[in-house]
C-alpha cells in the first residue's frame, strides 16, 4: 500500500514529458497507431494524452497480437524527448502465463506488457488504475513548434511539397514570360505607334465603341465585336478606377495591352489542358509541363498578334478556356465560353462542335469497348491497320447514331452546344452568310489543298516531333509494305491539287506577308511544283496521325472532321487560321523527351526573334506611298 500511495507523487512530472511526446507525435502516425490489428512497431506511438494531464499510459488495447505498442516516457528526459522514437513492449521474461498468453489478448486483458516498471510492484502487479483517456487532439491546437516526422525513405520531399515545387516554378515561367512580353510590348510601341495593317479597322471600331457608338460599323470589318466589346469593358473600368483620361483611354497602345493580358491567359489555359490532358501519364515531370506551356504560349504564329489589335489572342483565350470546360464536364460553362469564342471570329463555331464531339467520341469509345468484348476479337482495336477496319468503325458509328436510344443520351449531355450550334444556323440564314461586312474577299470554296498546307505548317513547326529518323524509317517501311494504298492516296491528292487550288488576290500582290514570299519562291518557280509536293504532304499527313494513334480512334476522327471544315472552306492562305486546329493537336500529342522540347523552345525563340527583327527593323515603302511596311505573319 505504500507504493500505491506514492506513485502519485512522481506522475505529475513524468505526465509533463508524456504529454509533450503526445503533442509532438504527429496526428497521422498516432491515428495510424490506434488502427485495430497494427502490431507494427514502425508505427508504435504514444496514446493521445491532454495538456498537463496526470496518468499512467493507456492500457493495451485487446485483441492486439504480438505485444503492445506504447510510448515508453519512462526513459525520456527533457533534452531528448522530441528525438526519442516509439518502441514496442513486448511480454518480459519471466512473466510466466502473463508473457505466453501475450498482451492485450483476451485471456489476460490486463496484461503489463508495455507498462512502465515505475508503475509495477515487484510482483509484476499494477500500482494503480488509470482512468479513461480524453479524446485525440484536433490538428488545430497542435502546436507549432512541435517537430515534423522525419520524411519516409526513398521520398526525399514530405507529402504535397512537388506539387508546390512545380507550382513556384510555372509562376516563375509565367512572369518571366509576362515580363520578356511587356519589354517587347513597350518596343513595338515606341517604333509603332499608329495602327498598322487590319489594326486600321479594328482600332477606330473599338474607339467608336469605347466612346458609346454602338449603332456605328466599319463594312470592311468580316468579324463579329466580341473584341471591341470586350475591350470596352475592361478599358472603360480601368479608365474609371485609375482616373485616365484623355487620349489615353481606349488609345492604340492601351487597345493592344488586351492581347498582352490574353496571352498570360493563354499560358495559363495551356498549362492547365496539359494537365488535364495527360493526367493518366505518371512519367511526365511538372518540368515539362512547364516547359511545353512555354513553348505552346510563344508559338510564333500566335505570339507576334500579342502586339498588335487583332482577333487571335482573344480568340484563342476563349475557345482554349471552352474545351478546358468541357474536359471537366462543365458543358453549359464551355458552350457559354464558346459563344464568346464565336463572338472573335465566326469559324470558332467549328470547336464547339469539337468540344461536343468529344462527349460523343467518349460515349463511342465505351460503347466500342463493350462491342469487342461481346465478340472478343481484340484485333479489331487496331482500327488503324487497313481500311477494312475503317470501314468497320464507320458501320459501328452509323448503326450507333440510328439507335433513338443513344440520340436522346447524346442530346441529354450535348444540349448546350446544340443550342449554340442552332443559333448559328440562324445567323447564317439571317445574315445570309457567315462573314459580315465585306464578302467579296472571303468567299467560301472547297480548297482541299488547305488541308497540305496545314500539314506543311504543322511539319515544319514541330519539326523535333515529326522530322526524326524514326519517323522516316517508319513511314519508308510503311510505304514497302502498303505499296497500293499509298499510290491511291497518291493520285487522290494529285487529283485535288490539280481540281481545288485556288489563288487569293490577296496572295499575290500584298508583300507584307511571309505567305507572299512562300507562293512566290516556292510554288510560282514552276508550274510541276505544287504536284511534286505531294509526297511530302503524304508523309506530313502520316507522321502527323501517327502522333495521334495514342488517342481514340472516335476523337481522331472528331478531329479530322473539325479540321477539314475550319481549313478547306477558305480561299486565302492565311497562316493564322492554323494557330487553334495546331494547338489543339499539340496538346494530344504524347510529351517528347526532354531534348525535344528544349529543341522546339530553341526553335520557337529563334523563329520569334527573326520575325520581330524583320518588323522593327527591316522596313520599306511602296512606289506611290510615303506610309512605312513591314515583314509580319
Amino acid at each position: 500500500m505504500a507504493g500505491l500511495r506514492s506513485a502519485p507523487s512522481t506522475a505529475p512530472s513524468m505526465a509533463f514529458f508524456r504529454s509533450a511526446a503526445a503533442f509532438c507525435t504527429p496526428l497521422k502516425r498516432r491515428r495510424e497507431t490506434l488502427r485495430p490489428g497494427n502490431s507494427s512497431s514502425s508505427c508504435c506511438s504514444s496514446s493521445p494524452v491532454s495538456r498537463g494531464a496526470s496518468m499512467p499510459p493507456a492500457l493495451p488495447e485487446a485483441g492486439r497480437p504480438g505485444g503492445c505498442c506504447t510510448q515508453g516516457y519512462g526513459t525520456l528526459s527533457p533534452r531528448s524527448h522530441s528525438k526519442q522514437s516509439p518502441r514496442c513492449m513486448h511480454p518480459p521474461a519471466g512473466a510466466g502465463e502473463r508473457g505466453k498468453a501475450g498482451c492485450g489478448t483476451p485471456k489476460n486483458p490486463r496484461s503489463a506488457c508495455g507498462t512502465p516498471r515505475s508503475f509495477l510492484h515487484s510482483s509484476g502487479s499494477l500500482r494503480m488504475t488509470p482512468p479513461p483517456l480524453p479524446p485525440p487532439l484536433p490538428p488545430s491546437i497542435l502546436p507549432s513548434f512541435c517537430p515534423s516526422s522525419p520524411p519516409r525513405k526513398g521520398n526525399p520531399f514530405p507529402a504535397g511539397s512537388m506539387e508546390g515545387v512545380e507550382a513556384y516554378g510555372f509562376s516563375a515561367a509565367m512572369s518571366g514570360a509576362f515580363l520578356v512580353s511587356s519589354l517587347l510590348f513597350a518596343a513595338v510601341n515606341r517604333r509603332l505607334r499608329e495602327p498598322y495593317m487590319d489594326e486600321v479597322f479594328h482600332v477606330p471600331q473599338a474607339q467608336a465603341y469605347c466612346q458609346g457608338r454602338f449603332l456605328q460599323w466599319d463594312p470592311m470589318i468580316t468579324t463579329l465585336p466580341g473584341l471591341y466589346l470586350l475591350s470596352v469593358g475592361v478599358v472603360k473600368p480601368a479608365a474609371w478606377l485609375f482616373g485616365w483620361t484623355g487620349a489615353i483611354v481606349c488609345s492604340t497602345g492601351m487597345l493592344r495591352f488586351i492581347n498582352l493580358l490574353f496571352s498570360a491567359g493563354n499560358f495559363y489555359l495551356l498549362y492547365l489542358l496539359l494537365l488535364k490532358i495527360h493526367q493518366k501519364n505518371k512519367a511526365v515531370s511538372g518540368f515539362q509541363r512547364i516547359l511545353s506551356s512555354l513553348t505552346l504560349a510563344v508559338f510564333p504564329t500566335l505570339y507576334f498578334f500579342t502586339f498588335l489589335y487583332y482577333t487571335d489572342p482573344g480568340s484563342v483565350f476563349f475557345t482554349l478556356f471552352a474545351y478546358l470546360m468541357c474536359l471537366y464536364g462543365n458543358h453549359k460553362a464551355s458552350a457559354l465560353l464558346g459563344f464568346c469564342g464565336f463572338m472573335f471570329r465566326q469559324t470558332n463555331i467549328v470547336w464547339t462542335v469539337f468540344c461536343a464531339g468529344n462527349v460523343v467520341a467518349e460515349k463511342l469509345n465505351e460503347a466500342w469497348k463493350t462491342e469487342l468484348l461481346k465478340k472478343k476479337d481484340e484485333k479489331i482495336s487496331a482500327m488503324r491497320g487497313s481500311f477494312s477496319d475503317l470501314i468497320r468503325v464507320l458501320k459501328f458509328l452509323t448503326e450507333y447514331l440510328v439507335s433513338p436510344k443513344n440520340l436522346v443520351t447524346l442530346v441529354a449531355l450535348t444540349w448546350p452546344y446544340i443550342i449554340l450550334v442552332t443559333a448559328f444556323f440562324v445567323f447564317v440564314f439571317v445574315n445570309g452568310g457567315i462573314v459580315v461586312g465585306d464578302r467579296s474577299s472571303h468567299e467560301a470554296c472547297l480548297h482541299f489543298p488547305q488541308l497540305f498546307y496545314f500539314l506543311s505548317f504543322t511539319l515544319f513547326f514541330s519539326f523535333p516531333h515529326l522530322l526524326t529518323p524514326t519517323k522516316i524509317s517508319k513511314f519508308l517501311l510503311s510505304l514497302r509494305k502498303h505499296p497500293v494504298r499509298y499510290g491511291l492516296i497518291t493520285v487522290i491528292s494529285l487529283f485535288l491539287v490539280w481540281k481545288f487550288t485556288y489563288v487569293h488576290k490577296y496572295l499575290l500582290a500584298d508583300n507584307r506577308h511571309y505567305t507572299f514570299y512562300v507562293w512566290r519562291k516556292i510554288f510560282q518557280r514552276h508550274e510541276l511544283v505544287k504536284y511534286a509536293l505531294v509526297p511530302a504532304y503524304i508523309f506530313a499527313g502520316w507522321s502527323f496521325f501517327d502522333t495521334l494513334k495514342t488517342k481514340p480512334v472516335f476523337w481522331t476522327l472528331m478531329y479530322f472532321v473539325c479540321l477539314l471544315a475550319v481549313t478547306v472552306p477558305q480561299k486565302l492562305l492565311e497562316f493564322r487560321y492554323f494557330i487553334l486546329p495546331f494547338l489543339i493537336y499539340r496538346l494530344n500529342i504524347p510529351f517528347p523527351s526532354l531534348y525535344r522540347q528544349l529543341l522546339e523552345l530553341a526553335f520557337y525563340i529563334v523563329v520569334n526573334v527573326v520575325a520581330f527583327s524583320l518588323f522593327l527593323n527591316k522596313t520599306f515603302q511602296w512606289p506611290n506611298s510615303v506610309e512605312v511596311q513591314r515583314f509580319m505573319w
